[in-house]
């Protein structure tokens, strides 16, 4: 069996297509998956199994340029350095247009899932928020006065015009 296949057979089975993943297994047993936006390879986790996935969907299925997007974006939150998982930028670079928050699939998408990464947004005031644990996918869209969940993920193209 090829050792990426055998490698995959391990990692739990998600609601998100397959995604073209590098992965390996170092020396000391370790594995690894290269994140192409942080350009390195990352411990195999099954939170970072979700977020290649989701990341790797956001851009195939969803038109989400690779370049407008990066992953484990630090900020600041009342004096405490903290970090996104994923965030997604107009085409000007600047403007945060999505964050998006991953759990490993075992964790249930809860309010408090939905707390945190509010928190995180009243620092980069992103006009959308995703949350996945790879099973389960939720978007809302953020108004000044609260959120409105939305039927489905927005592609970029309409994530620009929320």
């Amino acid at each position: 069996m090829h050792k990426s296949q055998d490698i995959q057979n391990n990692v739990p089975a998600l609601n998100l297509p397959p995604a073209p993943l590098r992965l390996r297994r170092d020396p000391d047993g370790e594995v690894r998956v290269h994140d192409p936006l942080r350009r390195r390879w990352i411990v195999l986790t099954p939170e970072e199994w979700v977020r290649q996935h989701f990341v790797a969907y956001l851009q195939s299925a969803l038109g989400y340029p690779a370049a407008m997007m990066a992953n484990e974006v630090g900020l600041k939150l009342n004096g405490t350095q903290r970090r996104c998982d994923t965030v997604v930028y107009a085409r000007d670079g600047l403007r945060v247009l999505a964050v998006v928050e991953y759990k490993r699939p075992s964790v249930e998408i809860t309010s408090a899932v939905f707390d945190q990464i509010a928190r995180y947004n009243s620092v980069l005031g992103a006009p959308c928020l995703i949350v996945s644990n790879g099973l389960r996918h939720f978007c809302c869209r953020f108004r000044g006065d609260g959120y409105d969940f939305l039927s489905q993920l927005p592609s970029y193209e309409t994530l620009i015009c929320l």
